[in-house]
């Protein structure tokens, strides 16, 4: 097996940097505001990417580093602002991943990384997107859509 180059290294810390962070943001939310099925549900999807990278950290003898967010994620006034602020960071997490894709050409890095930019962009962002537009996080997880078609 090849090594890494530091710069894949960095890739799979700032992947991995940045799944802790939204897990710990959503973790926050759903203690704020209570139970909110959006943010609970891709909070369970959250701690699912992280499983992902873990398994590439350990593939490639990788010391695994701790999540540092709990405790030092913003908060919101009210579960509006957490769905729009969510919005945004999926937005932004689907960019990083774009640009992380760039730094690799090892097809198990690609494979986990698209994989976790699609999931980002095509599942966690609508739904975001439903909650921000008036959905409000809350409800039994219908996908009942709202407003103008995603």
């Amino acid at each position: 097996m090849n090594m890494l180059t530091e710069e894949e290294i960095r890739a799979l810390h700032e992947a991995l940097d940045d799944e802790y962070q939204a897990w710990s943001t959503y973790s926050q939310v759903l203690t704020d505001f209570g139970e909110a099925r959006t943010f609970s549900n891709i909070r369970e999807a959250e701690a699912r990417h992280i499983e992902a990278l873990t398994t590439l950290f350990v593939r490639h003898g990788l010391p695994l580093p701790e999540n540092t967010w709990p405790g030092r994620v913003p908060r919101y006034a009210s579960l509006q602002q957490a769905c729009e602020a969510a919005v945004a960071a999926e937005v932004a997490n689907g960019q990083l991943y774009e640009r992380l894709l760039g730094c690799t050409q090892r097809p198990d890095l690609i494979t986990v990384l698209r994989r976790l930019q699609e999931a980002s962009q095509q599942r966690h962002l609508p739904a975001f997107q439903r909650c921000a537009d008036g959905g409000g996080g809350r409800g039994s997880g219908s996908r009942q859509r709202r407003g103008s078609p995603s």
